[in-house]
Order: C-alpha cells, then sequence, then structure tokens
C-alpha cells in the first residue's frame, strides 16, 4: 500500500469499562514537582501496531485484551499515578490524587486491515479514532481489533504527569507484566530530588526561556484563511541521517544528528517564511533537553534514582533568529548555533535554577516561551527526541509492534517534531511531525529524498 492509505473507515466500540490497579492502595496526594509545574495541561498519545497472530498461538482478540487488562492492573500498582485523578490544591495547582480511580480502557473494531492503515497521515487514520480522547483520570487506554485479525493497542497521557522518558517506563513495565517477567524498572515517585534551593539562584536566561501564564497577551483569534497544523510520519533512512550529519559537520566539530536534523528543518521553516514575505520575521527553534542526567552530575546514587525517576524532567532551550540569515547561513552554521543554545541548557545549574525559577513564580504557573509563539512572531516550532522510544521492547506476547508512535497534535500555534528508531532496528528514523501545511508542503517538494513517507510498503521490507 502507498501512502495513500486508507483513511476513511468506521471504528466501532464494543465494551467500555475500568482498569484499576490490582492491589488497594492508600488514598493520597502526590504534589507535581516544580518541572511538572511547568506544562500546560496537554494530552499525549502514543500507539503499537500489531499483525494478526499466526494460527498456532490459539490468540483471539478477546484473550489478548485479558493479557492486556490483567497485566495494566499489575503495572499500575507500581505505576500508581496513572491510575489516580488531577485535581487543585487550595492555591490552585495541580496535584495528583492517588485513589485508585482507575483507567478507563475501551475495546472496539475497525473496519480496515494494518496493510490499508494510512500511517503517513495519521490526522485521519489515527487521531481520535485508534488513539482515546482521554475523558477521565490520568490515562486511557484504546485496544482496537482490525478486519485482517491484527491489533492497536493505544494510551493517551496527561503531559503534566509524565514525560515521555516516563510514559516509556510503564510502557516496557506494562509489556513486562503480560509476560510474567518481573518490572525492570520499579518508578520513583521522589519529588524531594526537585526542591529549591534555599536562597535560589537564577539565571536570567531563564526569563528569556520561560514566562508565568500572566504575562502572556490574551490570544488572538485565527485569521480565516491561516494556514493550519497539520500531522504527518515520514522514515529517514541510516545513508541518508549520516550525510545530513557530515553537511552539518565541520573539520573541527562533529554535530550530533539530532543536531543536524534540526539544522535541515530550521532552514525549511524559515525558507517557507521567505516565501510568505516573512523576511523581517524571527523564527523559533526549541530543542526539548531531559534533564536526568544532567541533574544527577557526578552523584553516582542520585544517578540511579534519577533513571527510575516518573514525572517530567526536561527543558525547551530555544534560538531565534532572523529568517534571512538562517536562509543565508550554510547548514553546519545553523547547526553551529543550534549546538550552542543547547550546551546552555544540557547543565546541572540549568535544572537546578529553573526549579528555583518555578519556585520563585508559584503559585502563578509558567510555561516555556516557544510554546506560546504566535504565527504573527513568525514561525516557531520544538524538535524532542524519541531516540528512547521503546518499541521493540512493547511485546505483549504476541511479538514485537509492526509499528509504534507517539501522536501529539498538541493545539499550540508552534509545530512539534519527534524523531523515533525505526522498528526495523537498521537505524533509520521514523519521524513524527506536526508543522504548518505550507511548511509541510515545502518540506516534501525540497527535501524529499530525506523525508520519505511512511507505508506499510517500508514496515513489511524492512
Amino acid at each position: 500500500m502507498g501512502a495513500g492509505g486508507q483513511g476513511e473507515f468506521v471504528v466501532s466500540v464494543s465494551k467500555r469499562e475500568v482498569v484499576s490497579a490490582l492491589l488497594p492502595l492508600q488514598e493520597h496526594w502526590l504534589p507535581l514537582s516544580n518541572l511538572d509545574l511547568l506544562l500546560p495541561p496537554l494530552d499525549v498519545g502514543v500507539f503499537f501496531c500489531y499483525k494478526s497472530p499466526t494460527s498456532g498461538d490459539n490468540l483471539t482478540f478477546g484473550s489478548m485484551v485479558a493479557v492486556l487488562k490483567k497485566a495494566l492492573a499489575q503495572a499500575l500498582v507500581s505505576h500508581y499515578a496513572f491510575a489516580g485523578e488531577v485535581v487543585s490544591n487550595s492555591v490552585g495547582e495541580p496535584e495528583v490524587l492517588c485513589n485508585n480511580r482507575g483507567v478507563d480502557f475501551v475495546e472496539a473494531f475497525a473496519e480496515v486491515d494494518l496493510k490499508d492503515l494510512n500511517f503517513y497521515n495519521p490526522d485521519e487514520t489515527i487521531d481520535g479514532k485508534l488513539v482515546p480522547k482521554k475523558k477521565h483520570g490520568v490515562l486511557a487506554v484504546q485496544a482496537t481489533q482490525l478486519k485482517c485479525g491484527g491489533l492497536v493497542v493505544a494510551c493517551t497521557f496527561d503531559h503534566r504527569i509524565a514525560d515521555a522518558y516516563s510514559a516509556n517506563m510503564f510502557l516496557v513495565s506494562w509489556a513486562e507484566m503480560a509476560q510474567s517477567k518481573p518490572i525492570s524498572v520499579v518508578p520513583s515517585f521522589r519529588r524531594s530530588l526537585f526542591n529549591p534551593r534555599r536562597p535560589g539562584s537564577i539565571h536570567h536566561s531563564l526569563d528569556d526561556m520561560y514566562v508565568p501564564v500572566t504575562a502572556l497577551p490574551p490570544p488572538k483569534d485565527r485569521e480565516p484563511d491561516a494556514d493550519h497544523l497539520i500531522s504527518r510520519i515520514y522514515y529517514i533512512t541510516a545513508d541518508q541521517l549520516n550525510h545530513l550529519q557530515t553537511l552539518a559537520s565541520s573539520t573541527r566539530f562533529r554535530r550530533s544528528k539530532l543536531e543536524s536534523f534540526s539544522a535541515l528543518l530550521w532552514k525549511m521553516v524559515a525558507k517557507w517564511a521567505s516565501i510568505k514575505n516573512g523576511d523581517n520575521k524571527m523564527t523559533k527553534l526549541g530543542i526539548v533537553v531531559d534533564g536526568r542526567r544532567r541533574l544527577s552530575e557526578g552523584d553516582e546514587h542520585k544517578a540511579l534514582l534519577m533513571s527510575s525517576y516518573f514525572g517530567n524532567v526536561l527543558s525547551i532551550p530555544y534560538g531565534a533568529r532572523q529568517v534571512s540569515e538562517l536562509n543565508e547561513k550554510p547548514l553546519n552554521l545553523v547547526a553551529d548555533e543550534i549546538h550552542e543554545f543547547l550546551e546552555g541548557a544540557a547543565t546541572k545549574e540549568h535544572f537546578l535554577g529553573l526549579i528555583d525559577w518555578v519556585e520563585a513564580h508559584r503559585p502563578v504557573p509558567g510555561v516555556a516561551k516557544i510554546y506560546c509563539s504566535g504565527a504573527e512572531d513568525g514561525p516557531a516550532f520544538v524538535v524532542s527526541s524519541g531516540q528512547r522510544f521503546p518499541v521493540s521492547k512493547v511485546d505483549f506476547g504476541w511479538g514485537k509492534p509492526t509499528f509504534g508512535s507517539y501522536h501529539f497534535p498538541w493545539g499550540g500555534e508552534a509545530g512539534y517534531v519527534m524523531p523515533m528508531p525505526s522498528p526495523a532496528g537498521n537505524d533509520d528514523w521514523v519521524v513524527y511531525m506536526h508543522l504548518l501545511k505550507g511548511q509541510v508542503e515545502l518540506i516534501e517538494a525540497e527535501a524529499a529524498q530525506v523525508f520519505r513517507p511512511l507505508t506499510f510498503d517500508y514496515l513489511e521490507s524492512n
């Protein structure tokens, strides 16, 4: 099946229930850390596609769902925050009420074969069909039987409670439970790891990256003919990534694949802005940085605690450059600029200062400025590395997924891009992109050799 795939198909829900943790839990409140408090209420989706089990496995949709539910109830014992509810405390800040409310679990049937799913255009195929809309609690799950006997397992979770690292940890634990294996990583909810310093120490650069929500301008109405954000999924071959890295590096500095990839995207977005007569506008690129390793620098015990920490440990440094400047610079100099603003945030002091910054503004929540960039400011987007995405480890007992991806049409003005490892394990990337339609069209026209629409043919051939 080519890039077109099939988007028009019916999904019918056959059952809804709530799955709670297997063991009773003492009801308690779990405060959010200062780094959690930087996240607005956003839901993140993730999905995994499995081929029909072979006839010798004696697996039916009903028996697979039974395995999923039993393992979920077991995994929620240790990942209890996912079984709770987000409520406001006395000062209006969100907290998790760990009351074992449970997880909404939907069973459904989709009138489509796995080979005909249009992965390239997840807005048609995935959004609201195979990935559930979360209505209650912190986590929602949907298991969908396909016409061919295949299965899609999808989750939607509250980003304020978990980052991708934490969600990945849960997904692996869930799969381990399904195969009657012990959990390899028991999650830690030790919020004291993020206590602010007394007195705090806040570098002025943080005021350039984050802003109290009370300081944000009121949202503007979108123009009727304004461009809109769409989602696409591509694959990039390992050869193209290596070539891109070579182009973005110099004799003195070798840039990472993520820096090289981000530099190419930034230049493409700047070119689109130039076509739209936006040469004098600023374009912004943010890159998500995980602080677990940075905060535990030089402390082996803290590194162990951080490796199992469940919650958000993220910062989003960004660079802002004039569109015309980016258009003129070669790829390697753009990659150098990305490396420079990333380097400033990839430190222990940056994350300690960010914790202090939030404390200084509480209870007024803060948010990353890049989230709030409006179209009138010039185009903005965020790149988040999903290289730890554990697609090959989410095996519930009927084989590894044929495909898996995050799905995050977050609803803001800024775009969002997440590169992940290909399920083929061949060093290719799978890239989820949520950008303006005009930007996507330009990227496909100008960099078709790099960004190739993800198809079932590609998944089968690898």
